[in-house]
């Protein structure tokens, strides 16, 4: 059974163009992908100044961005992480996201998602507190299905690192508390699960009170380590048995676009193909799809070079590998080129203040 497919735009670093959201919602509707979430960190407007409002010319960007979903039958969707509104949730911050959700009824999204990642979470009764702006979010907005994230959104106990120790019991009263129609991500038994297990879906499930919807960070590398590689394989860890214990499975895209299409291509072939789904001629037959035969023959014999040992180990190579691709006429050889010339990189500062 494959779930409802989507791509949630969560990453870190410089965004997307709006021409290569556009040319992913392209390639990605034909092959069962149904939603589309627009919620990268850069975007301040939705996240750290969520209550300013977005100016002229970006609004029409994200209407024209509703528009492109709804002419491809691809739900759009926007992220919004209401930053201090579990600490003090006032008339003054009332009055704010009021005024923010009406604003995200005229760009007239399909699905709001309220976002609590990334926040300092350890107060014993955050899931009370969460739970109530998510239930004044959903008396103001007009969206017809509603998701969020919570703060402790995988068993990884990095997330109590980083964000203080998660309160008791936090999952279970959050599923309690929150109508079953609200789909909740979760990311897995990691922030970046090696492999998704039915067990543990299934005790996720008990624990929330409802299937969880997967945020599945492949091939995403937005981190200061994970931006020296390039995640091009395609999708393993991710068994055909998982699809009826979730009710949607999005993935957090690359910083490179296109590039992010060749694995993104293999996840519906690992649910339809069950048990006989080979990794390597997904990938084979994805990056044919995305590059053509000639350039995927590149990527295959590059795998190593570009997937595992990346920019840092490469030192040596980046003059040569950067003049070959420079010889490619595709717009992912392209991506290619810039990432070896240092163009994505992501800093521990841009984690710190996006």
């Amino acid at each position: 059974m494959m779930p409802e497919l989507g791509v949630i735009e969560g990453y870190f670093g410089r965004a997307w163009s709006w021409e290569d959201r556009a040319e992913v919602i392209n390639r990605l509707a034909p092959i069962g992908y149904a939603f589309f979430h627009y919620a990268p960190k850069i975007d301040s407007h939705l996240r750290r100044n969520w209550r300013n409002i977005h100016d002229e010319a970006d609004t029409k960007n994200l209407r024209r961005f509703v528009e492109h979903c709804a002419s491809h039958r691809v739900k759009s969707g926007i992220g919004l992480s209401p930053y201090g509104a579990h600490i003090n949730f006032d008339r003054t911050t009332k009055d704010a996201l009021k005024a923010k959700i009406a604003y995200l009824n005229m760009i007239g999204i399909d699905d709001l998602v309220i976002l609590f990642d990334d926040m300092r979470g350890d107060y014993a009764d955050l899931a009370e507190r969460q739970a109530e702006i998510i239930d004044f979010a959903i008396g103001c907005s007009k969206a017809s299905r509603f998701f969020m994230c919570p703060s402790y959104y995988s068993d990884d106990p990095l997330l109590d690192r980083v964000f203080g120790q998660r309160p008791e019991a936090y999952l279970e009263t959050l599923g309690k508390l929150l109508d079953p129609a609200i789909s909740v991500y979760w990311t897995g038994e990691e922030v970046c699960s090696r492999e998704f297990g039915v067990g543990h879906l299934v005790s996720v499930a008990e624990r929330l009170g409802r299937k969880p919807s997967i945020w599945d960070n492949y091939p995403v590398n937005d981190g200061p380590r994970m931006s020296n590689h390039l995640h091009l394989r395609a999708f393993t860890g991710r068994p055909s048995a998982m699809g009826s214990h979730i009710a949607h499975h999005a993935i957090n895209p690359a910083s490179q676009p296109i590039l992010s299409c060749v694995p993104a291509l293999t996840l519906p072939l690992c649910y339809r193909r069950g048990e006989a789904y080979s990794y390597a001629a997904a990938f084979a037959e994805a990056a044919t799809a995305v590059c053509g035969t000639d350039f995927a023959l590149l990527l295959q014999e590059d795998l190593n070079l570009l997937e595992d040992r990346g920019l840092s180990d490469i030192a040596d190579r980046l003059a040569e590998v950067r003049q070959k691709y420079a010889s490619v006429d595709h717009p992912a050889a392209r991506e290619i080129v810039d990432w070896l010339s240092g163009g994505y990189a992501i800093t521990g500062e841009m984690l710190r203040t996006q």
